[in-house]
């Protein structure tokens, strides 16, 4: 059997793609044949990531200017853009929580968090549901955090953040699969990204280390040695979303170079 991952007629929704890891799965969804539309909240940036894009065989690449913490905005814009195209894979992809100790962190930090990621992600998912139904394929990615089998320190409310929407993901697995549609989560390791940058000035602040030294000891904890590309996260999205991926269903993948320690 040929291992079929043309998108081509697929019309895919990737959040946060202006940068990083969502702008790297745009990329390769784009690539593999599908139309994609790219949202988060700079216009000026998303177009400059859509003439990037490789065209698509038939139909357009387009932008969709939307924050996933203005529900009723974010309501608006994705029921306009389904209702004219309807979109079978949706890439949940948005910026993490700030750092910081679970126990220091302000309410709001969590209400914010959830807000973006859980309801958000609802939204999105809502709106897309009929499509993805119509066409008897649909696919849900949810970028994130090998923090849903181990926590990482300092990152207190995305630690938390991060197993609610890995719990909604399992759930909405079982609810879907009669449909056609594919629930999983991707968990990036180390990736070099403006966050993981971020991260790392933040534990050397912390630390009173060097942030190059910190990079070095994060590493050291990764048995590749290195951090990863954000193509290298969009590659694991992008056979999820694809037909080769119709069987697998519910689980949480990482792509972390071997460093999550549990199974």
């Amino acid at each position: 059997m040929t291992l079929n991952l043309n998108m081509a007629g697929r019309h895919a929704l990737v959040g946060g793609a202006s940068q990083g890891i969502g702008k790297a799965c745009a990329i390769a969804l784009a690539g593999m044949g599908a139309n994609v539309t790219l949202m988060a909240r700079r216009k000026d940036v998303l177009e400059q990531t859509r003439a990037e894009l490789p065209a698509p065989a038939s139909g357009e690449h387009r932008v969709l200017v939307a924050d996933l913490n203005q529900t009723d905005a974010l309501a608006a814009a994705i029921n306009e853009l389904t209702a004219e195209h309807p979109v079978q894979v949706l890439v949940h992809n948005s910026g993490g929580p700030p750092p910081g100790t679970a126990h220091e962190a302000d309410p709001d930090a969590y209400r914010r968090a959830f807000q973006a990621h859980l309801i958000g992600g609802q939204t999105l998912l809502q709106a897309c549901l009929p499509g993805m139904r119509a066409a008897g394929y649909g696919r849900l990615i949810n970028i994130i955090s090998t923090s849903v089998k181990e926590p990482i320190k300092g990152l207190g409310v995305s630690n938390t953040i991060r197993w609610a929407v890995a719990s909604w993901a399992k759930t909405l697995a079982s609810e879907l699969a009669g449909d056609g549609i594919t629930v999983n989560n991707v968990l990036p390791g180390f990736t070099d990204t403006e966050r993981l940058h971020g991260i790392i000035a933040g534990r050397a602040r912390n630390s009173g280390s060097g942030e190059d030294q910190v990079a070095q000891q994060m590493r050291a904890s990764v048995p590749a040695g290195r951090f990863a590309e954000a193509a290298e996260i969009a590659n694991a999205v992008a056979f999820l979303a694809s037909p080769a991926a119709s069987y697998i269903n519910g689980i949480n993948l990482p792509v972390d170079g071997g460093r999550t320690g549990s199974l």
